[in-house]
């Protein structure tokens, strides 16, 4: 588990490569830049978990996300090849999700 500034935690993130950790970071705190200015939040978990692991077949990503904002909570989950799209589009559906509130 690691922790993100106060209340952003990534969960399974530590079997990346630097590199890649160093793009998760950054994607994760844009996303966090853009739900904080229009909504608070209390905690913002995000999980990842490879499967499908297999020596013919392309890894897939499970990607969980989960946000405390204004007293509510909000999840989403993905499953994806690559883990970036994953990352993106997982955080996009929680940014929806906060609009239609």
């Amino acid at each position: 588990m690691i922790e993100l500034g106060g209340n952003i935690t990534l969960v399974g993130f530590k079997e990346l490569g630097y590199a890649e950790f160093v793009v998760v970071k950054k994607v994760v705190g844009n996303y966090a830049r853009k739900i904080s200015d229009r909504h608070p939040f209390d905690g913002l978990k995000l999980s990842v978990k490879p499967i499908h692991k297999t020596e013919d077949e392309a890894t897939k990503f499970e990607l969980k996300v989960e946000l405390s904002a204004d007293g509510k909570h909000y999840h989403a989950d993905i499953v994806e090849h690559n883990i970036f799209i994953g990352l993106d589009k997982i955080l996009k559906k929680i940014v929806t999700q906060l609009k239609l509130d």
